[in-house]
């Protein structure tokens, strides 16, 4: 089972890469603040989330590879609601 505490660290490890453009590094520590806002409902964690990953995944500028890993990371966050 996918734990938040787990998907919020695979984002920021992406954020990291040297390949990721600082715009979506910072819109992947964004992501990973909303699910760790634990004022609020999972639920409501999780689409916040997944609404950011995927304004990301629509950047016409990100490498297909990150695109995918973006898609990646949003299957982990969709399974955690």
């Amino acid at each position: 089972m996918t734990s938040v505490p787990s998907v919020v660290q695979r984002m920021r490890d992406q954020a990291e890469k040297d390949a990721v453009p600082s715009n979506v590094a910072e819109m992947l520590e964004k992501a990973a603040q909303e699910l760790e806002d634990e004022d609020r409902d999972l639920s409501v964690r999780v689409n916040s989330a997944s609404s950011i990953l995927d304004e990301i995944s629509n950047d016409p500028n990100i490498r297909q590879h990150t695109r995918t890993e973006i898609w990646n990371l949003a299957s982990k966050v969709e399974s955690l609601d």
